[in-house]
């Protein structure tokens, strides 16, 4: 599978500028089968949403759709949206036949006050994509290991996020950690620029098993495409099976 990480500049508020900008650079990167956006890609991260909020959501999700279709591949991307009166941070996975699945972000910032306007999700979500099993995951998430703790369910973990430069250090370093300790793939894609709150440097990165980069993005906007190798990660499962001495546990929601 090949995989393409869009790192992109958001424009706040801006969901056709958004759009514009993420087809660009989907378009220089034609090959790819899953490309994945990163968290509220067509607006920035609102954490009061609106009604224009969810105007624009509703034309992000349906572009998500169409180009999944259009092109015949998969898109990951997180979106704010209006469910039953109140806003998730939903992250779906769209793929050529229409939506593969989503999941509401589970872990709401509080330090950011996301938790008074969106409600948190209840379901860990996994969704197949060309053989391989994709954890889906938001922004803070990454800082909660037991919600991701890999059950042998999943293949790779997708953390799509706005994270901010000042706590750069802790990205780079959970994204390593999750992929050791879950022997998988962590596909971590971040922003660039600014919005009326933080600064992003980016950082978006893949990460294999071992804990190794694979790509890095640094702190420019772009796109960068790379090849998963399953059966890399089989054949080192199969020889150092860590996932078969891990703890059992049940987790209450």
């Amino acid at each position: 599978m090949r995989i393409c990480l869009i790192q992109t500049d958001i424009r706040w508020l801006d969901t056709p500028s958004n759009i514009s900008q993420v087809r660009d650079l989907m378009d220089a990167h034609p090959d790819a089968d899953l490309y994945v956006l990163p968290e509220m890609w067509n607006t920035g991260f609102v954490t009061s949403p609106t009604k224009q909020e969810h105007t624009g959501s509703q034309e992000a999700i349906a572009w998500m759709q169409h180009t999944a279709h259009s092109k015949q591949c998969h898109i990951i991307g997180s979106v704010a949206t209006k469910v039953e009166g109140r806003f998730r941070n939903r992250l779906y996975a769209f793929g050529p036949d229409g939506e593969k699945g989503h999941y509401d972000k589970r872990h709401l910032f509080g330090y950011g006050g996301e938790h008074l306007n969106y409600q948190a999700g209840r379901r860990r979500v996994v969704v197949e994509c060309c053989g391989a099993r994709l954890l889906l995951q938001v922004c803070y998430d990454l800082r909660f290991p037991v919600f991701s703790r890999n059950k042998g369910d999943y293949d790779m973990a997708i953390y799509v996020a706005s994270w901010p430069d000042s706590r750069r250090h802790v990205w780079d370093t959970l994204l390593q950690a999750r992929a050791i300790e879950n022997q998988c793939y962590v596909c971590g894609v971040n922003r660039v620029g600014s919005d009326p709150v933080c600064n992003y440097s980016g950082g978006s990165a893949l990460i294999d098993a071992y804990g190794r980069t694979v790509l890095d993005l640094g702190n420019e906007c772009g796109a960068q495409t790379a090849v998963i190798d399953m059966e890399r990660l089989a054949g080192f499962r199969e020889k150092f099976n860590v996932l078969n001495d891990a703890d059992r546990f049940e987790l209450t929601l």
